[in-house]
């Protein structure tokens, strides 16, 4: 069945707007811890579940054969062959402490691939947005990553776990690989990490134990905008995200190997 990418892509849009402005609201008024994941500091807020309750409110009115995977623990099979795969916030820690690096990210799978997606920024005003084969905006206008430039001048984005042995491990391929960059950021919001580098914001990112819905539609905006997004397995045997433009990508991957980054099974490129 064939779906219409321009219609999933605004829906989306639309969608993580909403949840966006709720989170929002939701933070004036007061953030409220409700619970921890992988650890007592990865926490989850009322925000969260508020705003995945929203997201998947308006998407299967919109759509009700569509499956959904959200963050949140929603898993629903669909029979429609699309999937929405969520993040109702990205970054929670972030939206804790009121810093503004947050976002809502929404991407539509058709039958197991990426075709549209946005990543909405609410506190940024950033709005993130693609469609497969149809190019990358943010705010409306196109995106492209930076040129390459040699690897002592890029600059780094990664992210780390909330799991105290995956941190440890961490913290020793950063240290091999910090002195061989310009520098190195910890955003805290992959989804923006990842636009960041489609932006040309950031030169390249990395970043082991991410999920699915961390960069399923951040990946897509990478991808349209002419970047490389690789999903392989770290030593840990945890997702790894290795992210560049293409023109600079293998040097980077190269380098990122040598810091330990990369093990278990053999890598494959996707959205």
């Amino acid at each position: 069945m064939r779906h219409d990418r321009l219609a999933l892509r605004d829906l989306a849009l639309a969608t993580a707007r909403e949840a966006g402005e709720l989170a929002l609201r939701l933070r004036r008024e007061g953030v409220r811890v409700a619970g921890a994941k992988s650890s007592a500091t990865d926490i989850v807020t009322e925000a969260d579940h508020a705003a995945e309750a929203l997201v998947k409110e308006r998407l299967l009115d919109a759509r009700p054969d569509d499956g959904l995977v959200g963050e949140e623990g929603d898993d629903l099979r669909g029979t429609s062959g699309v999937v929405w795969i969520v993040d109702p916030i990205d970054g929670t820690v972030n939206y804790l402490y009121g810093l503004p690096h947050f976002a809502v990210s929404i991407a539509a799978e058709v039958d197991g691939e990426v075709v549209a997606g946005a990543v909405v920024a609410p506190a940024l005003g950033d709005e993130y947005v693609a469609t497969l084969g149809g190019g990358a905006t943010r705010n409306g206008g196109p995106v492209r990553p930076r040129p390459a430039v040699p690897l002592g001048q890029r600059l780094l984005g990664t992210g780390f776990s909330y799991e105290i042995p995956a941190r440890t491990r961490q913290a020793g391929y950063i240290a091999h690989l910090l002195p061989r960059v310009r520098d190195l950021r910890r955003i805290g919001c992959c989804s923006l990490d990842l636009c960041m580098v489609a932006s040309g914001l950031l030169d390249a990112y990395v970043e082991e134990g991410a999920h699915i819905w961390d960069h399923a539609a951040a990946g897509l905006v990478v991808l349209e905008a002419g970047g490389i997004l690789e999903v392989t397995r770290s030593p840990g045997d945890k997702r790894l995200l290795i992210c560049a433009p293409g023109d600079g990508f293998a040097e980077f991957r190269e380098a990122v190997v040598e810091a330990g980054f990369v093990g278990g099974e053999g890598p494959h490129a996707t959205p």
